[in-house]
Formats: structure tokens, C-alpha cells, sequence
């Protein structure tokens, strides 16, 4: 009996560490995943809080990130309203031509024809930012006014500023529909791309802790690309 007792305990007492460790790693993730919620709700709340400046100041040029048509209807009154220099139009599918985008934003020839840049090369809010960054880079634009939806806007603000950390990048999101009444919690669809948008969010905000050499190239190289 007693050796049985002797050896019971010392199975338990080499147990407790094991136990120990474990409750632990619960512990880590139960914090985790808090500390996810939380931050998901304050992003939403965020989110649900940026409108359209009233008196947008005047920058050196506008960006605009592809994505639908309110957005570049509202980069393209910015540039009718002569708040920027010039407008460049990143991640245009390359079967879209001019035309057809002067078409889409109702935009005048003119205008068009003379302060109107198009990338082709962006696919997505990385390749944005790598190609507005030559474009402001080419310009040598030190303030730009950065166009697009209210939910992509704090991804993009994080890749931006990543790749022009020496220029005023001044955000103008784009509002298509109200989130500040709370009502995205009981939209399925809302909840998912702010949900999926969060995630990604957090990967740009990874990889803005390492620092990134802005590319630097020739306009011509620039132009190139840029149409």
C-alpha cells in the first residue's frame, strides 16, 4: 500500500508541471483571441467614424485605388475641383483603356487627356502602394490626397506610409453606406468584409514594423508603366 502511495504521488507531482504549462498556453490564447475582438471592435468603430472631409485642402496630386465607381467619381471631382495637380488611377484592369474610364466617371476629354494618370501594373493594395510611390516619386509630390472606401482606408494609409514615409499622404474615404448606427452587426455581408478587411489590416500592420526602401525609379520607367 505504501509503495503504491509513494508512487501515485510522484506521478501527480510530475504531472504538475505538464498541468501547469498547459493552463498556461490556455491562458495565451484565451488573451488572444480577447485582445482580437477587442481590436476588431475598435477597427469597426473606427471605420464607422470616417466620413468625406467637407473642405478637402489642396494637395500636389490624388490617388485613387480601384474598386468601384464611387471611387473614382470622387477622385475625379476632386480633380474638376483643382484640389490636385494630377490624377493617377491605381490597379485598372489592363483591358480597361481610357476611354472607357472617361466614360464610367463621366469625366470631360480634356481633363482627361491632360491630368489623368492609369497604372495597369497594381493587383492589389501592396502593388497600389508600390506604384503610387513611384508616381509621387517621378512627380516629386510632397502632399496627396488618397481616395477610396471607408473600410479599405486604414490598409491603405498603413501600405502608403510604409513606401512614402517623407510625403503627407491625406486620406478622403469614400462612404457607400452608414456604419456609424451600429447596424453592420446584424448584416452578414458587412460583418464579413470588415471582419476579412481587420485581418488583413493586421498583416499591413506587420509589415509596416520592418522598414521598406520606397521604390525609386526613373520616370521613364515610371511612365512605362503609367499611361
Amino acid at each position: 500500500m505504501g509503495g503504491a502511495d509513494g508512487q501515485k504521488s510522484v506521478h501527480v507531482s510530475s504531472l504538475r508541471p505538464v498541468w501547469r504549462r498547459a493552463r498556461f498556453a490556455l491562458l495565451g490564447v484565451a488573451g488572444f483571441v480577447v485582445a482580437l475582438t477587442v481590436g476588431f471592435g475598435v477597427f469597426a468603430e473606427h471605420i464607422s467614424l470616417l466620413t468625406q472631409p467637407t473642405d478637402m485642402r489642396t494637395a500636389d496630386g490624388i490617388i485613387v485605388l480601384t474598386g468601384g465607381q464611387s471611387r473614382l467619381s470622387a477622385a475625379f471631382d476632386l480633380l474638376k475641383a483643382g484640389k490636385g495637380k494630377r490624377l493617377l488611377i491605381s490597379g485598372v484592369n489592363p483591358h480597361a483603356d481610357r476611354r472607357a474610364l472617361r466614360e464610367v466617371t463621366g469625366g470631360d476629354k480634356r481633363l482627361f487627356t491632360c491630368c489623368v494618370d492609369i497604372d495597369h501594373v497594381a493587383l492589389d493594395t501592396i502593388g497600389n502602394a508600390e506604384q503610387s510611390a513611384k508616381w509621387v516619386a517621378a512627380h516629386d509630390y510632397g502632399r496627396v490626397i488618397l481616395v477610396t472606401n471607408n473600410y479599405h482606408m486604414p490598409r491603405s494609409l498603413l501600405e502608403m506610409h510604409r513606401l512614402l514615409p517623407q510625403a503627407n499622404v491625406e486620406p478622403y474615404p469614400v462612404v457607400n453606406s452608414r456604419l456609424d448606427d451600429g447596424s453592420w452587426l446584424t448584416k452578414p455581408d458587412a460583418l464579413r468584409v470588415l471582419a476579412t478587411e481587420y485581418v488583413k489590416y493586421l498583416a499591413a500592420l506587420a509589415r509596416s514594423v520592418v522598414p521598406a526602401n520606397p521604390p525609386a525609379e526613373h520616370p521613364a520607367i515610371v511612365s512605362a508603366a503609367i499611361e
